[in-house]
């Protein structure tokens, strides 16, 4: 039995991807809720696959369910779509689209077909992960611009000014001392300073 690995990019930052493995008699269907698993969305929502080329232009549909819009061919329907019948190139592409009202996007890409099963994995299955996934309701994005906001506010990594330097007796000394000294002694010129 073949399996096909997929990798699935989030449209907007192709750094955010995952992995997914999937029998090739699975259907569609299958593929909608591992795809869903691996960004942690819930299956609230409308979705839709497209037959893809290499420059990810939308073809054939295949519907979670024949929606009230009009399209150029009768959709497929992912339960009854075997996604071994539509592989046409070894790196075939599918732009996957959920919640249309957000309009989720990503971009389906088979990356290998091998003829092993792991017995481990129960398929379909994530099998890699890179990057953080977007949050489907914002609550993951809120987090991390808080934290980016604090690091910006305390940048740990600019100089230390108004502290005192520690001097080998381990008393502080003042930084301003010996610049008053040469106050004291006659004002620096510009070209002294050059």
């Amino acid at each position: 039995m073949a399996i096909l690995k997929f990798r699935v990019y989030f449209e907007e930052d192709d750094s955010i991807y995952r992995d997914v493995a999937v029998k090739h008699t699975q259907t569609f269907l299958q593929l909608h809720q591992v795809i869903l698993k691996a960004y942690e969305f819930d299956s609230k929502h409308q979705a839709t696959f497209f037959r893809s080329n290499d420059h990810w232009q939308r073809g054939r549909e295949i519907t979670l369910d024949k929606y009230d819009k009009a399209y150029k061919a009768p959709p497929l329907i992912m339960t009854d779509t075997a996604i071994r019948t539509e592989i046409f190139d070894p790196n075939q592409k599918f732009v996957y689209v959920y919640d249309f009202v957000k309009n989720w996007t990503f971009l389906v890409e088979l990356i290998s077909v091998s003829k092993e099963d792991t017995a481990k994995l129960d398929y379909p299955a994530v099998v890699k992960t890179e990057g953080i996934a977007p949050s489907q309701y914002g609550t993951k994005g809120l987090v991390g611009d808080k934290l980016t906001e604090v690091e910006e506010k305390y940048d740990l990594t600019k100089g230390t000014e108004g502290f005192g330097v520690k001097g080998e007796d381990g008393e502080a000394e003042e930084e301003e001392t010996e610049t008053e000294e040469e106050g004291e002694e006659g004002e620096a010129t510009e070209e002294d300073v050059l």
